[in-house]
């Protein structure tokens, strides 16, 4: 059981004091109950925030961890004084060191999304998502050449949550088309892939593993019988290689991995790295 509390405070949507502290942390294989605390943005949150970060190490005995990607000084200087647990403030560690090597003052801007709304490089982004759900598993065929990227594989083999990634962290248009027995009987890509090869990345799975995601959906039934999932696998992965589509296994990948592999291989123009 977690015997020691980990906490995400921010007093904008705390993703990045999570995202941050949660790869530091992935490194230690030590049993740990997380809590991100988004918005404080006020000196009596703070209060409550610290009387709460107090509270989990009295009743665990251990001191807690804190994150911290707090901009408002007053509400940070409440955490720093009162808090018992040991204080990772990404401010002093990385924006204080950068102030003095830039010379110049950050904005201390609070929250990663400040003004978000309002930018171009955010609507872009909803543009995406919607894009991205538009062209969900074959669903339109409508404006394919709009794609920074096609994922093409068999059902269940990543392509949705992976579509869905890049255009949410990215802004990229992301279709995803699944190859299909019509398409192994035939022998050749969709007719509507054809004209958008260079933008195809294929993803592909082990049979087992793909057997197992698809009896959760639909039990004991052909479409996830191992010899199906087999075939099918088989055949898209021919279909692939005769092609020239570029391809990965998603079977022991994260989607964060998958995406950037497929980011290194496809390359976008208009991403900016």
């Amino acid at each position: 059981m977690p015997n020691r509390t980990v906490f995400f405070v921010s007093d904008g949507t705390g993703i990045t004091a999570e995202t941050f502290g949660g790869a530091i942390l992935a490194q230690f294989e030590a049993p740990l109950r997380c809590v991100r605390l988004p918005f404080v943005d006020t000196v009596d949150k703070a209060h409550q925030t610290v009387r709460q970060i107090n509270q989990a190490g009295a009743h665990d005995n251990n001191r807690p961890i804190v994150f911290t990607t707090l901009a408002n000084e007053e509400v940070f200087a409440v955490i720093q004084q009162g808090c018992e647990g040991m204080l990772m403030d990404m401010f002093s560690t990385f924006v204080h060191p950068l102030e003095k090597e830039l010379n110049m003052k950050s904005n201390h801007r609070i929250g990663r999304f400040s003004d978000s709304s309002k930018s171009k490089q955010y609507q872009s982004r909803i543009d995406a998502i919607n894009f991205s759900l538009d062209h969900d598993d074959g669903q339109s065929h409508r404006d394919l050449a709009s794609s920074d990227v096609i994922l093409v594989g068999v059902s269940r083999s990543g392509k949705t949550p992976t579509s869905l990634y890049l255009a949410m962290q990215y802004g990229l248009k992301a279709s995803n088309y699944p190859l299909i027995p019509e398409d192994f009987d035939r022998q050749d890509l969709p007719p509507a892939l054809k004209p958008h090869k260079n933008k195809l990345f294929g993803l592909t799975i082990l049979p087992e593993r793909l057997s197992e995601i698809r009896n959760e959906r639909r039990p004991n039934s052909k479409y996830a019988s191992l010899e199906n999932c087999r075939n099918e696998i088989r055949e898209a992965e021919a279909m692939m290689r005769r092609s020239g589509i570029r391809w990965l296994s998603t079977t022991t990948k994260s989607i964060e991995e998958i995406a950037t592999t497929i980011l290194q291989e496809v390359r976008p123009e208009r991403l900016t790295y």
